[in-house]
């Protein structure tokens, strides 16, 4: 009867720790799908606009040592930019997602482009850190980059 208990209780471990990782490559993919989404919607649509619609309620951003916490504040914050012709583009070289598939994050790099109030090109590349959480609707936002 022992015996018999081990074994199942080792069975019933093996198809927990193979669930668990199907449940995070499914994240995985889910979370890349999602960057490809706001990546494009930031080049078709505009950097504020794909930010305000893939932040969630109470999205951090951090921009220039500067902290805003809640959608509201990133919102404000990108439509108040006075730098125009804004090009952002960036493609995870990492991603990573919990056992349970509700919450990952991405790395990699970013460039960025646009034309200062004074006319002048300004540009950067550095790299990015996204942290994003599965929302109660099944959708991933982003909660802190």
């Amino acid at each position: 009867m022992v015996r018999v208990v081990i074994v199942f209780g080792l069975l019933l471990g093996g198809v927990s720790v193979a669930f668990a990782q199907a449940s995070r490559d499914r994240a995985k993919a889910e979370i890349l799908a999602a960057e490809a989404r706001f990546q494009q919607m930031a080049a078709d649509s505009g950097v504020a606009v794909a930010f305000e619609h893939f932040a969630a309620p109470d999205a951090v951003i951090n921009r220039s040592d500067i902290i805003m916490v809640g959608i509201d504040a990133i919102v404000k914050h990108m439509r108040s930019s006075k730098v125009t012709a804004v090009r952002l583009q960036w493609k995870p070289d990492f991603v990573d997602a919990s056992d349970d598939g509700t919450l990952g994050y991405t790395y990699g790099k970013y460039t960025f482009s646009a034309i200062d109030p004074d006319g002048k090109p300004i540009s950067s590349t550095g790299i990015f850190h996204t942290v994003w959480r599965r929302q109660p609707n099944g959708e991933w936002k982003y909660v802190w980059d």
